[in-house]
């Protein structure tokens, strides 16, 4: 888990405690749906299953998730459009890319979310991908990260 203080991987420039953070410990509950999108990527990012299966739809949750195999690093998120999802509604919808480096390849993972409410609270449904087309990375490009140096010294090595 990152520090209290630590930006929160979601990407909304907020201390991950006062973002993320809360909803990954159970006290609070994403107010719409793009923040459950959100906090489910920082879930991803972090490796959170348990959080993952608790906000996915009884409809269609997977019996369990393993992210242990997953060998990403997840880089950033860009939220493209919502569609409803707001405090009054009861569906909602979120286009994102989340990007996320394995190895020496750049990979982007586009989906347009659904996310349902029950019970009160928002929880992911399904979605459509969009097909990933995978960019090898060289060792002296700039890292996709955006931290300004080369990826063979951030996110390479």
């Amino acid at each position: 888990m990152p520090a209290n203080l630590s930006p929160c991987p979601c990407g909304s420039g907020r201390a991950y405690a006062r973002c993320c953070g809360a909803f990954h410990r159970g006290e609070e509950s994403a107010p719409t749906a793009e923040t459950l999108m959100r906090s489910r990527y920082a879930a991803y990012a972090l490796g959170l299953t348990d959080y993952l299966l608790a906000t996915w739809s009884r409809e269609t949750r997977p019996e369990e998730r393993d992210l242990a195999g997953d060998a990403l690093q997840w880089i950033d998120l860009e939220i493209r459009a919502t569609r409803a999802g707001g405090v009054a509604d009861a569906t909602g919808e979120v286009e994102f890319v989340a990007r996320a480096i394995a190895g020496d390849t750049l990979r982007s993972l586009h989906e347009t979310s659904r996310f349902v409410r029950e019970d009160g609270e928002w929880r992911y449904r399904d979605g459509d991908l969009a097909p990933d087309a995978p960019v090898k990375l060289g060792r002296n490009a700039p890292c996709p990260c955006g931290s300004g140096r080369k990826f063979k010294r951030c996110h390479g090595a």
